[in-house]
């Protein structure tokens, strides 16, 4: 029962995508879920996005493999899988919206600030910055959460982590 509990708990049973600092699990949206994915998502009351619908990946840590803290500074750049749309945005660890002073959550593909070339990135910071930025409040801890709708992005294939935006720690307070 106990080793049931710590399953169900931590992520969404087996089957992970892992793809540098982002992890996605691309059955929880099919039939052939596991029984420890299931009950991980009735815990959350979460529906997922469909198989052919799109994946959500998630960061817990920088691109150096350090847990992303609230107190510090991050950098997201460069690229992103192919995808109709996305958004890209900050969460509790436990997938929850942060409260943050500007009241946004997330950037969606549609109104992102970008260089010329189509390159982006986003400052995650407490403070207010110029361009896009995303702020995780007062939380102590966060996760960063990139969900790709009607992506061409294979789940058996191995994804090159270059094809994902990097975590990059610029600094902590």
């Amino acid at each position: 029962m106990g080793l049931t509990a710590v399953a169900v708990s931590s992520g969404y049973g087996f089957g992970a995508l892992r793809v540098g600092p982002w992890t996605a699990w691309p059955q929880i949206g099919g039939l052939e879920i596991d029984p420890f994915a299931r009950a991980a998502l009735a815990k959350r009351g979460e529906a997922p996005l469909g198989k052919d619908q799109g994946m959500t990946f998630v960061a817990e840590a920088d691109s150096s493999g350090a847990p992303l803290e609230g107190r510090c500074e991050y950098r997201l750049e460069g690229a992103l899988p192919r995808a109709r749309f996305w958004t890209i945005g900050l969460a509790s660890p436990a997938g929850e919206p942060l409260a943050n002073p500007a009241g946004r959550h997330y950037y969606a593909s549609t109104y992102l600030l970008r260089r010329e070339g189509g390159a982006f990135d986003v400052a995650l910071a407490r403070e207010a910055r110029p361009g896009n930025w995303l702020s995780p409040g007062d939380a102590r801890s966060f996760v960063v959460v990139l969900r790709l709708y009607e992506t061409p992005l294979d789940p058996a294939a191995r994804a090159d982590p270059a094809g994902f935006p990097r975590i990059i720690k610029t600094g902590c307070a």
